[in-house]
C-alpha cells in the first residue's frame, strides 16, 4: 500500500472542513453508534469476501469497527476518514486490543493513496454522506486495483434511519445556497450505477440492522453524546429547541418499543462490487 506523501498533510478539501468539524465532535462515543449497526458491518465484511494478503480500504472508518473486525481476522486493513476526532479514537481502540491498524487522515473526496493501492474497498454508512458523490466514486475507482473488490453498506431512502434523518431534518437550517445531495441516493441502485457502474461490476442485497437500547431515552443519549451532526445540531439549539428536538427523537424511537427495551428495524443496502 502506498500513501502518496505529497497529498497526505492537505487531504481535507475546504468545502469539507465543516463536515469534517461535524463529524469529529462525537469523537471516542461514536463508537457506541457503530455498536448499533455491528449486524451490517459483518454482513458488508461477508461480502467483501477477504482473502489472505489482500490490502484492504476501511473507508470513512468512524472509530474502526470494520477496520478492527477486520485485524482482527488478520487481514491487512487501513483506516481513512477526515474526522482527526474519531480517528485518535480509532488509533486508541486498536492499540488497546494490539491491533497493528494504519489510522490515516484522508478525505473521500481526494484519497491520500496511489492508484491501485488496495486489493478491496469496504465502507459501512460512511462514503455516503460526501459532500460530492461523483468525486467520491472516481476516487473509489482509482484506488481500488483492477479486478479488486468492492463492499459498501448504505441506508436506503425508505427505512427508519431515512425516518430518523426527518426527525432531525426539522431542526437544521436550510442550507445557503444548493443544498448538498441526499446521502440516502446511494440507496437506489440506479443511482449506484451511474456513480459506480463505469468502473464496477455491481450486485445487490437488501439487509435489516436491528438497533436496540433499553428505551428511546437512551438512543437519545447516544446519538447526542456520540453522532456529530446530532450533537453539533443540539449544541446550536436554544434551550426551548432542543428539548422539542429531544422530545421529537425519542418520540420517534418510542415507536419501536418492545417488552425489553427499544428495537429498531433499519433497512440497508449492500453494494457488492468487481473493479473492472
Amino acid at each position: 500500500m502506498a500513501i502518496a506523501q505529497n497529498t497526505v498533510q492537505h487531504s481535507i478539501r475546504p468545502h469539507n472542513e465543516g463536515p469534517s468539524a461535524v463529524w469529529s465532535s462525537g469523537g471516542a462515543a461514536y463508537d457506541e453508534v457503530s455498536r448499533g449497526i455491528l449486524d451490517a458491518i459483518e454482513h458488508a465484511i461477508n461480502r467483501l469476501e477477504p482473502a489472505e494478503n489482500m490490502r484492504i480500504l476501511d473507508l470513512a472508518t468512524g472509530t474502526g469497527w470494520a477496520a478492527r473486525r477486520l485485524a482482527e481476522r488478520g487481514y491487512d486493513v487501513t483506516g481513512a476518514d477526515f474526522a482527526p476526532d474519531m480517528l485518535a479514537a480509532a488509533r486508541d481502540m486498536a492499540g488497546a486490543r494490539q491491533l497493528s491498524i494504519p489510522f490515516v487522515d484522508g478525505d473521500a473526496e481526494a484519497l491520500p493513496f496511489d492508484d491501485g493501492a488496495f486489493d478491496a474497498l469496504i465502507s459501512t454508512f460512511g462514503v455516503m454522506f460526501v459532500q460530492r458523490p461523483e468525486d467520491a466514486a472516481a476516487e473509489m475507482a482509482r484506488v481500488v486495483r483492477p479486478g479488486g473488490r468492492l463492499a459498501l453498506a448504505v441506508w436506503t431512502p425508505d427505512g427508519n434511519v431515512f425516518g430518523m434523518f426527518k426527525v432531525i431534518k426539522q431542526y437544521m437550517p436550510k442550507p445557503a445556497g444548493q443544498p448538498p445531495a441526499s446521502p440516502f441516493d446511494w440507496g437506489d441502485p440506479g443511482r449506484l450505477r451511474e456513480l459506480l457502474g463505469d468502473a464496477f461490476e455491481l450486485s445487490f442485497e437488501r439487509g435489516t440492522s436491528y438497533y436496540r437500547e433499553p428505551d428511546a431515552q437512551a438512543a437519545w443519549r447516544t446519538f447526542v453524546d456520540g453522532y456529530g451532526p446530532v450533537q453539533t445540531l443540539a449544541g446550536k439549539l436554544d434551550d426551548e429547541t432542543r428539548d422539542q428536538f429531544e422530545s421529537d427523537f425519542v418520540a420517534f424511537h418510542e415507536q419501536f418499543e418492545d417488552e425489553l427495551g427499544i428495537t429498531v428495524p433499519r433497512d440497508y443496502l449492500i453494494v457488492q462490487g468487481v473493479r473492472r
